[in-house]
């Protein structure tokens, strides 16, 4: 690693061994970066230059205009407000925790302009799920939407750092962000860091409900955009884009942030939108480019608002794979070819995607310019085409865990292994099977069983429960909780409900059980290990046996 800018070394003193990485390689001339590199003047900075500052770069439903100056001053603001008002030196890091509006894209350049890491958290989040990314990352400084601000305090991790200043954004209150960034000049010089310096910690679920933070460096939000931004996606600088994910997803910050800078288009930015709302938005506003889950592009479809999309230049699909019938079904009536892709958290963005005539319906399709792809045995032997196996990925950007053991599982002899099983055809075009691990995709949403499995298990009633996938032609599939009560209980949808409504308050409401199935004990080997699959075959084989949210269904696992 090169010389680093930061003076607070908590980032590099927890990154996991070198020996632990992925294989990183850099083979296109894109990929090639200096060693001193700021993420936030290269995605602003050199717009602002190149196309000037009067260009629209966030746009909302309300009709409100930042344009690249206008962004460029008020995250320059922002920085200001870090280093001068709340002493933020380099490597120090910023928890940042609001919906997706022009103030939460602000804050998140002024951390990269600082030197800071952004630490950005999903506003859905939950005090059992925000706390233990603030105690793992340690935070200096949180920037916090008002309306979140009382849970952000009354968190005993937050109180259990003393110094950590917290701060609203967009309220009243005099020391609100908004109202101290108006009282700074708006130039401000980035902080010199270094190409690997890091710049971003992701959050993401863990298997036992411990979070697994994410680390990715100032030249990784560049090399997302020599990947799939600009050999893939191809945005113009009159792009209007519009995008369903969170900036705290890495999918939504490339969609809505890197993407569209780097290209000079514009950003859409909506807090909240039904697939119908979507529809209706991206017909009124002439939106140009569409990024979400197939979960919305199916309901929009089935609730004859497709036409409404007739307008898009782009749709892209990723967070699960799109089902053939919808991709055909958008084709037919709107003339789109929807562009797939794989992601993950540990790779910031898409690695696998086809776009235009290269799209081979049904496939993911082939590894983006700048990636190479294999399907693994379970040695870790590469297999050949038509062969299941696991999916592994080397490219620019890999899976660093922060201070975290899973980093072994996750990498494997250099490989990143995403956890999904896929096929190759001979053609190079990979194929999706299923999820590998005991991660559940619901509308696009990474939702790991077992933290389901802890929050239900706090229910006074549970003695205890197992989580797993079921198929929903909605959702692609939903949490099923097969659930053991106590003594005297009645396995009824009032108990069902009120377990829902428990896991509600404990998690982010996407990750509750739809489906609560009432057994009177749950299957295990002989060595006292619960058998997940033996469950996931109950769900396949008796759909019949639940009618929706909050039914209750009594048997034996």
């Amino acid at each position: 690693m090169t010389e680093s800018g930061f003076r607070d070394t908590f980032a590099r003193d927890h990154l996991p061994p070198v020996g632990q990485w992925p294989v990183l390689e850099f083979t296109t001339e894109l990929l090639k970066y200096p060693e001193r590199l700021n993420a936030a003047v290269e995605l602003l900075d050199r717009q602002v230059a190149e196309f000037g500052p009067d260009r629209p770069a966030l746009r909302t439903p309300g009709g409100e205009v930042w344009t690249y100056g206008e962004l460029q001053s008020r995250s320059a603001q922002v920085a200001q407000v870090l280093t001068e008002d709340l002493g933020l030196v380099p490597g120090n890091r910023v928890l940042l925790r609001s919906p997706n509006n022009p103030w939460a894209v602000a804050a998140w350049l002024g951390v990269l302009r600082a030197g800071g890491i952004a630490v950005a958290t999903m506003a859905a989040l939950r005090a059992r799920e925000l706390g233990p990314i603030v105690a793992k990352t340690r935070p200096a400084v949180a920037l916090v939407d008002h309306r979140f601000l009382d849970e952000v305090r009354g968190l005993d991790e937050v109180r259990g750092l003393p110094g950590l200043a917290v701060v609203a954004v967009g309220g009243d209150a005099a020391d609100d962000l908004v109202r101290r960034a108006a009282g700074k000049a708006g130039r401000f010089a980035a902080a010199d860091t270094a190409a690997d310096d890091v710049a971003l910690f992701g959050p993401t679920s863990g298997t036992t409900g411990v979070p697994k933070v994410t680390v990715h460096f100032h030249r990784d939000l560049l090399s997302i955009d020599n990947t799939f931004g600009r050999c893939t996606l191809r945005l113009r600088p009159d792009d209007l884009v519009a995008c369903t994910a969170p900036l705290a997803f890495t999918f939504g910050l490339g969609m809505l942030v890197v993407f569209p800078l780097r290209a000079g288009a514009c950003a859409f930015l909506t807090e909240s939108a039904t697939p119908a709302e979507l529809a209706a938005l991206v017909a009124e506003h002439g939106v140009t480019v569409l990024a979400t889950a197939p979960t919305a592009y199916r309901q929009i479809v089935k609730s004859g608002l497709a036409q409404r999309l007739s307008g898009l230049r782009v749709a892209v699909s990723a967070g699960e794979h799109i089902p053939r019938e919808v991709w055909e079904r958008l084709r037919a009536e709107t003339g789109l070819r929807v562009v797939d892709g794989i992601g993950a958290t540990e790779l910031l963005h898409i690695f696998v995607s086809a776009a235009g005539d290269e799209i081979r319906p049904g496939a993911t399709g082939r590894p983006v310019p700048g990636f190479r792809a294999a399907v693994l045995g379970p040695d870790g032997e590469e297999l050949g085409p038509g062969v299941e196996g696991r999916l592994a990925v080397i490219g620019p950007v890999g899976c660093r865990y922060l201070d975290d053991e899973r980093q072994a599982d996750y990498v494997v002899n250099g490989w990143n292994v995403t956890g999904d099983t896929f096929v190759r055809d001979e053609d190079g075009y990979f194929w999706y099977r299923a999820r590998s691990d005991n991660m559940i995709v619901s509308s696009g949403y990474n939702i790991a069983g077992p933290e389901v499995e802890a929050a239900v298990d706090t229910h006074p009633d549970v003695l205890e429960s197992a989580v797993v996938a079921a198929p929903d032609a909605e959702r692609g599939s939903v949490v099923c909780a097969f659930v053991v009560l106590r003594a005297g209980v009645a396995a009824d949808a009032a108990t069902a409900r009120s377990i829902q409504d428990h896991v509600k308050q404990q998690l982010a409401p996407y990750k509750y059980p739809r489906e609560v199935r009432f057994v009177e004990a749950l299957p295990r080997n002989p060595s006292g290990k619960l058998q997940h699959f033996r469950l996931r075959r109950l769900v396949g084989d008796s759909a019949a046996g639940t009618a929706g949210d909050g039914t209750a269904v009594e048997g034996t696992a």
